[in-house]
C-alpha cells in the first residue's frame, strides 16, 4: 500500500478551486453554493446527497433551505473529499445553466434623442403599416428601455451580484484603452430582422455603429464577454456579440413585462405570433433614429425599472 501522502498529493491536483483543510477528524472543504441550488444536491427525498456520500465515503452538510451559507464536505481521506467536491461542482454547474438569467450587461440606448427618434418611428410605422399582419402597438419596445444586450448572467445571490460588479470594474482599464478615455459617438440608423423570412418576423432591431466607422463598440462587447466567461459567471453563446437594439419583439405582444434578452427569437412560433415586416423594411430600412454619445456599460437587473424608466443597475463602468 502506498503512503497516504501520495493520495493527498493527487487530491491537491484535482481540487484546486477549493481549499481542503486537515482537521483532527480528517479533512474538510467548504463550498459557496447559492441556496437556490441546494435542492439539486439534496435530490428527491435526499437521494442525491445520500448517493454522493455513499459513493465518496464523505459526509455532506447543507444549510437549511432559504438560508445562504456553505456546503461543508468532510471525510477521513483527502482524495474522498476532493472527489465529492468535484461531483458537487459538476451538479451545481449543470443546474446553474438551467436557471433563468437575472442580470445582463447592457449598453443603454435610452438617450433622449434616440427615444425621440424611436417614438417617431413607432408612430410612422403604425400609421403606414398597421394593416400588415401582426403589426400593432404592443409589440414595440418601451422607449425608456432601449438597449444593446452584451451578455446575460444568472446571479443567484447577493454574493454573486457583488462578484459580477467587481469583475465589471476589472474591465475599466481595457475599456478606457479602447475609448481613449472618451465617450463613443454612435449613430443608430437602419433596421434589420432576425430570421430568414421577412413576412414572418419576431424581432426587428435598429443598427448601431460607431460614427468614425471603427469597431470599438464590438471590441468592447467581445472583450467583456470574454472576461465574464472566464470567471464562470457567463456562458458563451456566440463567437462574437450580436450588437442590436431591439425596437420590435413579438414577445411583448402577450406580456408587456416580457423582456428582450437580446436573444434570437428562439421560441417556437406556436408560442408567439410573428408579424409581416416587408413593408416596414421597404419604407423604414434606412430610418435614422439619431446620434448620441455612449459613455457607460451597465450590469442591469432583469424585470426591473429605475427612476429614469431604464433597468435598475447593479454596477457600471464609464468610458471617460
Amino acid at each position: 500500500m502506498g503512503p497516504p501522502e501520495s493520495e493527498d498529493l493527487a487530491a491537491d491536483e484535482t481540487c484546486d478551486t477549493y481549499i481542503i483543510e486537515q482537521t483532527d477528524k480528517g479533512y474538510r472543504c467548504a463550498i459557496d453554493v447559492p441556496s437556490v441550488l441546494y435542492k439539486y444536491i439534496i435530490g428527491k427525498k435526499g437521494e442525491t446527497r445520500r448517493r454522493l456520500e455513499s459513493d465518496t465515503k464523505t459526509s455532506i452538510s447543507i444549510p437549511k433551505q432559504g438560508m445562504e451559507g456553505q456546503i461543508v464536505i468532510t471525510g477521513s481521506h483527502k482524495a474522498a473529499v476532493s472527489s465529492a467536491v468535484t461531483r458537487v461542482e459538476v451538479l451545481v454547474d449543470s443546474f446553474r445553466r438551467k436557471q433563468p438569467f437575472t442580470h445582463f450587461l447592457s449598453f443603454p440606448l435610452n438617450d433622449p434623442k434616440i427615444q425621440e427618434g424611436f417614438v417617431r418611428f413607432k408612430d410612422e410605422v403604425l400609421q403606414q403599416c398597421s394593416q400588415d399582419h401582426g403589426v400593432e402597438g404592443s409589440i414595440f419596445q418601451n422607449p425608456a428601455k432601449l438597449h444593446l444586450t452584451i451578455g446575460t448572467l444568472a446571479l443567484l445571490n447577493e454574493t454573486e451580484v457583488r462578484k459580477a460588479c467587481e469583475h465589471l470594474q476589472e474591465c475599466r482599464n481595457f475599456i478606457r484603452d479602447i475609448t481613449e478615455g472618451n465617450p463613443l459617438p454612435l449613430e443608430v440608423t437602419g433596421i434589420e430582422y432576425m430570421n430568414d423570412d421577412p413576412a414572418m418576423v419576431d424581432v426587428l432591431y435598429a443598427k448601431v455603429s460607431v460614427k468614425d466607422g471603427s469597431d470599438k463598440l464590438q471590441v468592447i462587447a467581445d472583450r467583456l464577454v470574454e472576461h465574464f466567461v472566464s470567471t464562470g459567471l457567463m456562458v458563451r453563446e456566440w463567437d462574437r456579440v450580436k450588437l442590436h437594439g431591439t425596437v420590435i419583439n413579438t414577445l411583448f405582444r402577450k406580456d408587456s413585462t416580457a423582456e428582450d434578452s437580446g436573444g434570437t427569437g428562439r421560441q417556437t412560433t406556436s408560442e408567439r405570433e410573428a408579424f409581416d415586416a416587408r413593408n416596414i423594411l421597404k419604407k423604414f430600412g434606412a430610418y435614422r433614429f439619431g446620434e448620441f454619445e455612449l459613455n457607460t456599460v451597465l450590469l442591469s437587473q432583469r424585470y426591473s425599472t429605475d427612476c429614469t424608466g431604464y433597468y435598475t443597475s447593479a454596477g457600471s463602468v464609464n468610458f471617460s
